[in-house]
């Protein structure tokens, strides 16, 4: 008896195969092409991916960028592959772009700062208004650039502290980048007593500036008097120099003229009051 039902069971399922032979073969054709259309999608995406990878890094990108936006590209491919492969075995892909969409809704309003901070490292990347090893002053912080991550940078500055900037705030706000021009000015501003010789002292401080190595000749070099002062007469100097060489030239150059204006007995004088004593008759 349990032979004759094995017999039936194997009679009944070569009778199912001959009358659905062309729907298997249809499924079985979809079910390969879909295999070939998510193996294919996956080769494709990590060809781009790391060609993506390369081009930013060799635009001078940060590795840390290049690689999330090049991942990003890939999942993306990935994406799309899988819902053509669903497709191809017959799945309605309209209801799963549906589902991803109402899910990618959802979780852009849970991390809608988050999204936020992405939008403004992307727009950091694009337009490059600061790069690692600038230094720059973003209004609430100064400090060099060391990192350019998509949702944060960082800063070291100039006492050594690391400090993590929210991009979103970077965009939002003033950049002052101080390391992107080779040549920066530098400003001084020297008094004088009242009884000093002005065409003197001018020709003094011109002197001491002429004579420095590290101040760019062929830019303005400006000196003159700029205000008549309670206690002074203030005198403005302002002339360029490389940028790396900025500070080291302002300190150099400060100590230069109190030893010049010392030598021709040019006193800077200290803040005084006159007081005037009228007495009643």
């Amino acid at each position: 008896m349990d032979e004759l039902n094995v017999v039936n069971n194997i009679n009944h399922a070569g009778t199912w195969l001959i009358r659905n032979q062309e729907l298997l073969l249809r499924y079985t054709i979809n079910l390969t092409s879909a295999i070939i259309i998510l193996v294919v999608g996956m080769f494709i995406s990590k060809i781009i991916s790391n060609g993506a990878n390369q081009v930013l890094i060799t635009r001078n990108i940060d590795a840390t960028i290049a690689g999330f936006l090049s991942a990003l590209m890939r999942y993306i491919i990935i994406t799309f592959t899988f819902i053509a492969a669903l497709g191809r075995i017959g799945v309605q892909t309209t209801s799963v772009i549906a589902i991803l969409g109402a899910a990618g809704m959802a979780i852009g309003l849970a991390l809608q700062g988050s999204l936020s901070n992405f939008a403004a490292g992307v727009l950091l990347v694009t337009l490059r208004p600061l790069k690692t090893e600038e230094y720059v002053d973003l209004g609430s912080v100064s400090g060099t650039v060391l990192n350019i991550h998509i949702f944060y940078t960082t800063l070291r500055t100039l006492d050594g502290k690391i400090v993590v900037v929210p991009n979103n705030k970077i965009i939002s706000g003033n950049i002052i980048n101080y390391s992107r021009e080779p040549a920066r000015r530098n400003e001084f501003i020297i008094s004088v007593s009242y009884n000093s010789d002005i065409d003197l002292v001018i020709k003094i401080l011109r002197s001491v500036i002429e004579k420095e190595e590290r101040v760019i000749k062929d830019k303005d070099i400006i000196v003159g008097l700029s205000e008549l002062a309670p206690s002074s007469l203030n005198f403005i100097v302002r002339c360029w120099s490389k940028n790396h060489d900025l500070n080291t030239v302002y300190w150099d150059l400060m100590a230069k003229f109190k030893k010049e204006l010392d030598k021709n007995n040019i006193n800077i004088p200290f803040p005084q009051l006159d007081v005037h004593v009228y007495k009643k008759k």
